[in-house]
């Protein structure tokens, strides 16, 4: 019987990057439409990447097969 093979999570592999001290990094959510609203400030930080919590970031390599 073949041993079962682990694959990396595609969609989530083409969303988040692993910088070279292991961070996860993410773009910011709601950067699509409706930000009228918003304040300058909000606009320009949404426009600039995220590090993941560690909480987060540790599901996010499991889901990577990275840690």
């Amino acid at each position: 019987m073949a041993r079962k093979t682990y694959k990396p999570h595609k969609g989530l592999q083409k969303r988040v990057k692993v910088t070279g001290t292991g961070k996860v990094k993410r773009h910011r959510a709601g950067k699509s439409h409706r930000m009228y609203s918003w304040s300058p400030k909000r606009v320009r930080r949404g426009r600039s990447a995220e590090i993941c919590a560690s909480c987060d970031a540790k599901v996010i390599k499991f889901l990577l097969g990275i840690g």
